[in-house]
């Protein structure tokens, strides 16, 4: 008890505040998808899955880096003693731009996404449309929200969306409604009136200042968003792999979306951590304060290593019988494929930690060129003479090794190796990052 009180006061202030909103909102979304499963026909879920899936993955994918953006030149600004209002105005005209050309796409290409996705229902393609602008904004305003440290109102935005998803999803139950139209607005609605009731902690902290340019708004974005996409493919990839490279192996794929589902765990959890961190280690960055960044680059690589080994031991033990008693899921993956399931999700958040000290020292192109070796990797082992379910395991686990890997070494270049000596008149030196 004692050494998980002692890491848990290593982590970044703010951490636990957001774990509580971030820990309400994974459970909601877990529950909003199984409240609509009993309320919907098959062809109805499927729908709501599809769109749930997209906004989880499309969605993160865009407007998740433009967060971790507006986190770093935020707290960046806060140490200065420089508003962020400035930032703000900017990153809300940068995000309407991003969601015009989204859904400008959407509208041109309307009726096929609806034959593609929804078996030809158009109002889906309008609710995921929806679902892009809370997302969108959502994002937005909490990446100004961490830079400022405003933490508590962070945390409180996550909660408020996930008790809102949950009130919805069962009203909407208990009111008798089948519609997938309804059971998808749902992630358009809960996310905009948890925006709403949060937007005054994000527009009066942030005072005016120095106007921020343009080119240092959106130089990152291109890298960053083509690296989170990339990341977000590579935790899914054992399942799409096996429906691509053998569709009749539906056993596998069953008991694969369960598995992972239970390797899983360490990387939702990593959400609570995510944005302290970034902000702490912008803030550190921008000090000059050497030796603080790379202790709590270090203490974050600790934390996900305890977290992983906290919940990748039982599953490596007890996966085969866990997924089968709680999912139903077919007996076909053994403990050996769940030792790389949760060596790669280890893997993974060490790759995430590295990669916030990375958009910290601006080395964007860096990141995601690491992140293209490690989707080259878990290809090439996916791609490899075996049994199917060996190689997606073993991919699940290569590839972030591979990206992990390549970090470290970008890192051990990017970084001073020994503490700058403070400079004489209190002028804090930037770290490097080049």
């Amino acid at each position: 008890m004692q050494r998980v009180r002692s890491l848990a006061a290593a982590l970044p202030d703010g951490t636990r505040t957001v774990a509580v909103g971030t820990v309400l909102l994974g459970a909601a979304s877990y529950l909003h998808l199984a409240v609509a499963g009993h309320s919907l026909t098959t062809r109805d879920m499927a729908g709501v899955s599809v769109l749930w899936t997209i906004v989880m993955s499309v969605g993160i994918g865009l407007f998740f880096p433009v967060e971790q953006e507006l986190t770093r030149i935020v707290a960046a600004r806060r140490v200065r003693g420089e508003g962020a209002g400035p930032v703000l105005r900017r990153a809300l005209l940068l995000t309407t731009g991003l969601l015009a050309v989204l859904l400008g796409l959407m509208a041109v290409l309307s009726r096929r996404l609806a034959d593609l996705l929804f078996h030809g229902d158009q109002q889906l393609v309008a609710a995921l449309g929806g679902a892009f602008v809370a997302t969108a904004f959502c994002y937005t305003t909490r990446g100004v929200m961490a830079g400022l440290g405003r933490f508590g109102a962070y945390g409180t935005q996550l909660a408020l969306d996930g008790a809102l998803r949950i009130v919805l999803a069962v009203g909407f139950a208990l009111a008798g409604l089948h519609s997938a139209l309804a059971f998808s607005l749902i992630m358009t609605i809960a996310p905009l009136l948890a925006l709403l009731a949060t937007l005054p902690a994000t527009v009066r902290p942030a005072l005016p200042g120095p106007p921020v340019a343009w080119t240092d708004l959106v130089r990152g974005l291109g890298p960053l968003m083509c690296s989170t996409l990339l990341a977000q493919w590579m935790v899914s990839a054992a399942v799409m792999s096996v429906q691509l490279l053998e569709p009749s192996r539906i056993d596998l794929v069953a008991a694969l979306l369960s598995a992972l589902v239970l390797a899983r765990v360490p990387i939702f959890v990593f959400g609570a951590l995510q944005a302290s961190l970034l902000s702490g280690l912008a803030g550190a960055a921008a000090a000059g304060r050497h030796a603080d960044f790379l202790a709590m680059l270090r203490r974050a690589c600790l934390a996900v290593a305890a977290l992983c080994a906290v919940v990748g031991t039982p599953a490596v033990l007890l996966g085969p019988w866990l997924v089968h008693l709680l999912f139903a899921a077919p007996d076909v993956l053994t403990r050996t494929d769940f030792l790389w399931l949760c060596l790669g999700t280890l893997c993974y958040l060490l790759a995430m930690v590295l990669g916030q000290a990375l958009i910290v020292l601006h080395r964007h192109r860096a990141q995601l060129a690491c992140w293209l070796l490690g989707t080259a990797a878990l290809a090439a082992v996916t791609l490899a003479p075996g049994p199917i379910a060996t190689r997606v395991c073993l991919a699940f686990a290569a590839g972030p090794l591979t990206c992990a890997a390549a970090m470290v070494w970008t890192l051990r270049r990017a970084t001073p190796r020994t503490p700058a000596a403070p400079p004489a008149d209190n002028t804090a030196e930037p770290l490097r990052s080049a």
